[in-house]
Parts: structure tokens; C-alpha cells; sequence
């Protein structure tokens, strides 16, 4: 089953590679790739945060072996976002890319976010569990910050636009999964 999620995880980078190849990621590609991929790390980080309650309602334990998988295409898909955006917007330029960061509060809660998610995906893994013990699901508990951080970048991006549908939907659903945890403790 694990092989079949991961299969289903990289679908998405299969697809813009895809629409690469058949030239047809839209009339500003670096801007397509860079949403899509941003799109997909918010997707599976709702699906990431969702495991827990979804296991309490209907009591099916199995979904706990799938949200270290997901979490981690939570980093990738990140890490994908961020790399387009530093490499095809900023030519790899670390000046131009900090000056992005400090002067528009969008970039400065997505960049925020991706750092915050590193420590997260080094940590996933039994070695790390074993060596950090409880600190391990203390510092794991940082994903409901990086949740916040991760809607206010989309917000913020968004509201250049004017443009909140999406923005409030995935606000609605992250929103729900977060209640859904502190009432359960």
C-alpha cells in the first residue's frame, strides 16, 4: 500500500513534467510550476494533518503507517515550490533572494514555513525517534504552526489578487483538523 501512496504522490510532478513536454504549462510556466507545486505540499499537508482524526473516527489504526510518507511529500513538494521559486525567479541569487524575503510578508511566512518543515523531515525516521524519545512528538507538534505560517503565506499571496476562494477553503479544512486536535486534548 505504502508503494501505491507514493505512487499517487508523485503523479502531480509526472503531470507538470508532462505539460512540460507538451509545452503547455500555461502563458507564464515558472509561475504555473511554482503554484502547482505550492498547491500540492498545502494538499498533503491537510492530508498529513487528517491521519489522527480520521483514525479516531473510524478506528482504522493502518492510516497511521501512511502520514510519515505524506508528511515527507509535504517537504518535497515544498522543497520543489521553494527551488523553483529561488532558482527560475532569483537565478539562484541569495541576495535578491533575502531581499524577496524581507520586504514581502508572503515570501517571509512561506520561507518561515519551508525552514520550520526541515527539522521535521530529518527527524522522520525510527533513528531519530529512538534518539530524541518524547522530544520526537514534541518537536513533530511544530507541523500545526508551520500550518498557520503555510496560510498566511497562501492568504497573503492570494490577496494581492483579490483572490480568496482557495485561500478559504483550505483555511476551512486546516482550521477543522486543528479544532479537531485541540478538543481532543
Amino acid at each position: 500500500m505504502k508503494a501505491i501512496l507514493i505512487l499517487i504522490g508523485i503523479i502531480p510532478l509526472i503531470r507538470l513534467f508532462v505539460l512540460g513536454y507538451q509545452d503547455a504549462l500555461s502563458a507564464n510556466p515558472i509561475e504555473f510550476i511554482t503554484r502547482s507545486t505550492g498547491t500540492w505540499a498545502l494538499v498533503f499537508l491537510c492530508l498529513t494533518l487528517a491521519i489522527s482524526p480520521l483514525r479516531k473516527y473510524t478506528g482504522w489504526s493502518e492510516l497511521l503507517r501512511y502520514r510519515r510518507t505524506l508528511g515527507l511529500f509535504v517537504f518535497f513538494y515544498a522543497s520543489l515550490h521553494f527551488m523553483i521559486w529561488f532558482y527560475l525567479d532569483h537565478n539562484l541569487n541569495l541576495s535578491e533572494m533575502w531581499s524577496d524575503v524581507l520586504k514581502r510578508p508572503f515570501i517571509t511566512m512561506g520561507f518561515i514555513a519551508f525552514m520550520a518543515l526541515w527539522p521535521l523531515a530529518l527527524t522522520s525516521n525510527q533513528w531519530a525517534v529512538r534518539l530524541l524519545k518524547r522530544n520526537w512528538s514534541k518537536l513533530h507538534k511544530l507541523i500545526y504552526l508551520i500550518a498557520i505560517l503555510v496560510i498566511l503565506h497562501y492568504f497573503w499571496h492570494k490577496s494581492g489578487k483579490n483572490d480568496y476562494q482557495e485561500v478559504f477553503i483550505y483555511s476551512a479544512v486546516l482550521v477543522t483538523l486543528l479544532l479537531m486536535r485541540v478538543k481532543r486534548s
